[in-house]
């Protein structure tokens, strides 16, 4: 079964591909020919993740996924959430960070979690698959790994960040990882 990952991004493809085995091709947008630059202009993270699949399979008419993912701070009502990639007005991780830690800075509580989306179109039906990483936000950063918020992210259960885990233990335990086990077992019950 051919399936479009709604993503440019190498990275998250290789993941995938490596979750679904020889059951699926995977395509890129590129693949199936489309250069456009998906909507993400929902107030939600579901929602971001419903529109850049419901996109594709409107404009394209391939069964495909999508996700998005963020960081909701409970102190900060759930931001940054859906406005995770660009909290401080750019996508500088830095500047994000730094936003979050501020904002937090007389915040009573650090609890956070992180929270994934997918949302697959298979042949126009949609399902939605939701991972989700309770934990809290450090005063600072520590480790040099991951991306985003992980260098501020201490999982419950665990004395490291994510930015201090390897890409191997992050991924064991990551609200991605959660997202896309469940969203691999539903598509390995329809090839059946």
């Amino acid at each position: 079964m051919e399936l479009c990952f709604a993503t440019n991004n190498q990275h998250k493809l290789d993941e995938v591909a490596a979750w679904l085995g020889d059951l699926f091709t995977l395509k890129t947008l590129r693949d199936i020919g489309c250069t456009d630059e998906l909507p993400e202009t929902t107030n939600s993270i579901s929602g971001n993740s419903r529109q850049k699949a419901d996109y594709v399979w409107t404009h394209f008419g391939v069964s495909c996924f999508a996700d998005d993912s963020g960081l909701e701070a409970e102190a900060l009502n759930g931001e940054p959430g859906v406005n995770s990639a660009h909290y401080s007005g750019s996508r500088d991780t830095a500047r994000n960070i730094q936003k979050l830690l501020t904002n937090l800075s007389s915040a009573g509580s650090r609890r956070a979690r992180f929270v994934t989306v997918f949302t697959l179109v298979l042949h126009g039906v949609e399902h939605q698959f939701e991972g989700i990483v309770e934990g809290q936000i450090l005063e600072e950063p520590r480790g040099n790994g991951g991306f985003g918020y992980d260098p501020v992210f201490l999982p419950d259960g665990s004395d490291r960040t994510f930015a201090e885990m390897s890409m191997v233990e992050k991924n064991a335990i990551s609200h991605r990882s959660r997202a896309l086990a469940k969203m691999v077992a539903y598509l390995k019950e329809q090839v059946k």
